[in-house]
C-alpha cells in the first residue's frame, strides 16, 4: 500500500513538473528587485513561469544555459541596468543565436530608445511603470507571432546561409542603410510613426516604399494590428468598391459569398495604398468619403460599418501635377498627405550600395544554393558607378542573376557587366556611372566631365553619380583642370 501511495505521489509530481515546463517561460531583467518581484508574481498568476535577473551579466549567464536546452520563450528587460544597458543584452542575444522575442522596458520613454531597440531586433517596447493589461497584451502578441528569425548580415565577403526572407513588395526584408540619405529617411519615419497622421510616401519604383510603410506600422501604436497592402494600380474601376469596402453575397453577378474589404481587414491597424495616383476619379470620391466619415458600406449591404485605420499611401507619380491637371482630387490629396516621406533613389545612397549588394548576395546564395563569397575590387567599383535606374529592385535582380551565373568564388566585372546588360536594353557602356573600371587618368577625367554634364554642373550630384564623395570630386577636378 505504501509502495502504491509513493508511486502515485511520484506520478503526481512528474505531472506537475511537466505542466510547469509547458508554461511559457519569461526572463525578467530588472535591477529594482521590488518591482521585478512584483512583476514576477503578477505574471506567475497568469500562467507564466518567470525567472528574475538583476544585471545583464546574470541574464547572459542564465540565457547561456538556456541555449543548451533549458529554454526561455521571451525576455523582458529594463533599459537601464547596473553593469550594461538592455541594448547590450539584446546585441549579445543576436550574436549568440538566442532567437526569442525581446521586449524593452524603460522609464526614459524617448522615441529614439524604442526605435534603437527595435532596429536591433526587439519585438516591442513598453514604458515604465507598465500598465498590466498592456504588458500582458504585448507579451501574448510577441509569443503568438514568434518564429525563429533569420537575421541576415550584409557585408563583404558574404557568407552562405545568411539570406533573408522574401517580402516587402518583392524585396527581402532587412537592412536600412547607413548613408546620410538613409539616416535622414529613417529619422522621418521614426518621427511620424508614433503619431496618427496619414503619410504619403513619394519615390521611384523599386526604392522600397512598402518597406517604409511597414516600418511606420511596426513603430506605431498600431503595431499589434494588421498591415493590409492594396495595389491601387491593379484594382479595376468596376471592382474597386468591393476591394476597398467588401461586398455581401448576391450583391452582383459572381458575388457567391461575403467578402471583407481592405478597410475592414485593416481595422485596428494600417491600410497601405500603393500607387494611389492610379485610382480613377470616381473611386477617389468613394475613398474620400470613407476617410472623412470613418464609415464604409460594403457593396449590397444595408448597414454601414465603422472602421479604425491608419492610412499610409505611396506613389511614384507627381500627385501635385495630377491635382493641377484635374485628375486627382485636391481634397483627397490633402487628406492622405498630412506628412510626406521622400524615398531617395539608390544612386543617392552611395555608401549603402555595397551594403545592399552584400545583403542581396547573401539572400541569393541561400535561395539558389550557391556559395559566392563577394565582389572583387573591379566589380565593386562598377556597382558603385552604376546609376541603378530600377533602384533596389533592379539591384536585387542583377545580384541574383550574377550569383547564379558567376564561375568563380568572387563576382568579377565581366560577370557583372553581362548581368547588367541582360536586365536592361540600354548598353551598359553608355551609362556614365559604369562603363568599365578605370584603366587610366584620361578615362577618369572623361567620366567626371560626363557626370558634370549629366547633372548640369552640380558637383554634389555628380559625385553621387560617380560613387565618390564631394571632397574627392573637387580634388579630381583640380587635378585634371576641370572647371
Amino acid at each position: 500500500m505504501a509502495y502504491r501511495d509513493n508511486f502515485i505521489t511520484f506520478a503526481v509530481k512528474i505531472k506537475v513538473e511537466a505542466l510547469r515546463y509547458m508554461k511559457k517561460r519569461i526572463l525578467i531583467v530588472e535591477d529594482d528587485i521590488t518591482y521585478g518581484t512584483m512583476m514576477k508574481t503578477w505574471l506567475g498568476r497568469r500562467g507564466f513561469a518567470v525567472e528574475l535577473a538583476g544585471r545583464v551579466s546574470d541574464a547572459v549567464h542564465i540565457l547561456s544555459g538556456a541555449v543548451q536546452g533549458d529554454g526561455f520563450d521571451l525576455v523582458l528587460s529594463d533599459l537601464r541596468l547596473p553593469d550594461h544597458d538592455g541594448l547590450f543584452l539584446l546585441e549579445w542575444m543576436n550574436r549568440s543565436g538566442v532567437c526569442i522575442p525581446f521586449i524593452m522596458m524603460t522609464s526614459y520613454a524617448e522615441i529614439q530608445n524604442a526605435v534603437t531597440a527595435m532596429k536591433k531586433g526587439a519585438r516591442d517596447y513598453i514604458s515604465k511603470p507598465c500598465q498590466p493589461d498592456m504588458l500582458l497584451e504585448k507579451i501574448n502578441d510577441a509569443l503568438a507571432s514568434h518564429v525563429a528569425p533569420d537575421r541576415p548580415v550584409a557585408g563583404r565577403p558574404a557568407a552562405k546561409g545568411n539570406g533573408g526572407k522574401s517580402g516587402m513588395n518583392g524585396l527581402e526584408d532587412c537592412i536600412e542603410g547607413e548613408s546620410d540619405a538613409s539616416r535622414q529617411l529613417y529619422r522621418m519615419v521614426e518621427l511620424v510613426a508614433p503619431t496618427p497622421m496619414s503619410v504619403l510616401i513619394l519615390g521611384a519604383s523599386g526604392t522600397g516604399k512598402e518597406y517604409v510603410a511597414r516600418r511606420i506600422h511596426g513603430l506605431s501604436r498600431r503595431a499589434a494590428g494588421p498591415f493590409v497592402a492594396l495595389d491601387c494600380g491593379a484594382v479595376p474601376k468596376d471592382v474597386a468598391a468591393s476591394e476597398f469596402f467588401g461586398h455581401v453575397k448576391g450583391a452582383f453577378t459572381g458575388a457567391d459569398s461575403d467578402k471583407t474589404g481592405a478597410f475592414e481587414a485593416a481595422a485596428g491597424g494600417t491600410l497601405f495604398l500603393d500607387e494611389v495616383g492610379n485610382l480613377s476619379y470616381d473611386v477617389q470620391v468613394q475613398l474620400l468619403r470613407a476617410l472623412q466619415e470613418r464609415r464604409i458600406r460594403p457593396v449590397g449591404a444595408m448597414r454601414e460599418v465603422e472602421v479604425d485605420i491608419r492610412l499610409v499611401c505611396a506613389t511614384n507619380g507627381n500627385l501635385r501635377r495630377q491635382v493641377a491637371d484635374g485628375t486627382f482630387r485636391e481634397d483627397l490629396y490633402h487628406r492622405i498627405n498630412e506628412f510626406t516621406v521622400n524615398m531617395p533613389p539608390l544612386k543617392e545612397r552611395g555608401t549603402d550600395i555595397m551594403l545592399f549588394a552584400g545583403h542581396f548576395l547573401n539572400c541569393a546564395n541561400e535561395q539558389l544554393s550557391r556559395d559566392v563569397k563577394g565582389f572583387d575590387t573591379m566589380a565593386e567599383e562598377m556597382m558603385m558607378r552604376y546609376p541603378w535606374p530600377g533602384n533596389l529592385r533592379e539591384m536585387r535582380n542583377v545580384v541574383r542573376r550574377v550569383v547564379l551565373t558567376a564561375q568563380g568564388t568572387y563576382i568579377t566585372a565581366e560577370d557583372l557587366e553581362a548581368a547588367l546588360q541582360t536586365v536592361s536594353s540600354e548598353p551598359v557602356t553608355d551609362r556614365v556611372a559604369v562603363n568599365r573600371p578605370l584603366r587610366d587618368a584620361d578615362e577618369e577625367r572623361v567620366r567626371i566631365e560626363k557626370a558634370l554634364r549629366e547633372t548640369g554642373g552640380n558637383k554634389s550630384k555628380a559625385a553621387q553619380l560617380l560613387g565618390i564623395d564631394r571632397k574627392t570630386i573637387y580634388n579630381k577636378m583640380a587635378r585634371y583642370g576641370i572647371d
